[in-house]
């Protein structure tokens, strides 16, 4: 054992066991991002790509570092999470940009109530005569969102009231919990990991909030919550879903734009959902298999 080893048993001897992971975790993900640096080279010159896909390091997480926690789900009564595949489908032709998912969300998972923490948001696309692309306003931009009325805390400002808007649509975005997710990819300590029954989970015990997965993400769904210092993301509010409900912001939408279900069976709003439309996935290049639903996308969006 050399002195360095020593020096680090030693320390972790003083660690709590998330502290320890931390340590290992961010070595981990120091040795990872050599390796991607590594792999992308290789590849530039015609080696083999990253199985899973996605944007980020190419240093894969192995199965032994999160195994154990699919092997053990959340102990939830009567609750089986092998006998579920939950998807979810967005209709964008019925989004009116009301906003009231995103509060629902945030009040029933105790996000931030801010601007610039959310686990569900909304993009409105606007394109003005003569343009080719649409302009795009996001919730995050504290110049597109006002105080709301009675009903909504926020509400998308009126900036195109004087200018000729040929078409405008608003597009739900929340995580897509994909079969092959970049975030379980690169974190260094198993803290994220794909369920059996389809969410992405988190388990902040071994979070050590490197924001790894943040930075993976291709579709901007994971942030980092300040105040515990762990990553954040929606889970399509999985205390609810395994108890029979609907995610919060699936109760609230007032149009039915938001639709929720299990793929398992084929008589479920989702399942009857992608059945009866055509529908796609946002960005499908980048080879993580969304299983969020949308129907009424713009060539714009994705």
């Amino acid at each position: 054992m050399t002195t360095q080893d020593t020096k680090i048993e030693k320390e972790a001897g003083d660690l709590s066991r998330r502290d320890f992971l931390g340590l290992l975790g961010k070595g981990a993900a120091c040795a990872g991002a050599l390796v991607g640096t590594g792999s992308a080279l290789a590849s530039a010159g015609g080696g083999a790509a990253n199985p899973l896909g996605g944007v980020g390091p190419t240093f894969q997480q192995a199965p032994e570092q999160y195994a154990e926690a699919r092997k053990n789900p959340p102990k939830i009564p009567n609750y089986n999470w092998t006998e579920h595949k939950w998807a979810f489908g967005v209709d964008v032709d019925r989004c009116i940009g009301c906003l009231r998912c995103v509060e629902a969300c945030k009040m029933e998972n105790s996000v931030q109530m801010d601007r610039n923490h959310t686990r569900t948001w909304v993009e409105r696309y606007v394109y003005l005569e003569g343009e080719k692309h649409a302009h795009v306003d996001s919730i995050h931009d504290l110049k597109n969102v006002v105080a709301g009325s009675n009903e909504t805390r926020f509400k998308f400002d009126d900036r195109y009231k004087d200018q000729k808007v040929e078409k405008a649509f608003f597009v739900a975005k929340l995580c897509n919990q994909c079969e092959k997710p970049s975030c379980v990819q690169v974190c260094p300590t198993g803290a994220t990991y794909k369920a059996v029954d389809g969410p992405v989970l988190i388990d902040t015990k071994y979070c050590i909030g490197c924001q790894y997965c943040v930075q993976a993400c291709p579709y901007g769904a994971r942030s980092l919550n300040h105040e515990r210092g762990t990553a954040e993301k929606c889970n399509w509010c999985y205390h609810r879903i395994t108890k029979g409900m609907q995610p919060a912001c699936v109760e609230v939408c007032p149009t039915g734009t938001r639709i929720f279900g299990d793929r398992l069976d084929p008589e479920s709003p989702v399942s009857q959902f992608i059945a009866k439309n055509k529908v796609n996935v946002l960005q499908p290049a980048m080879g993580n298999y969304p299983n969020v639903f949308y129907k009424g996308l713009d060539k714009e969006v994705f």
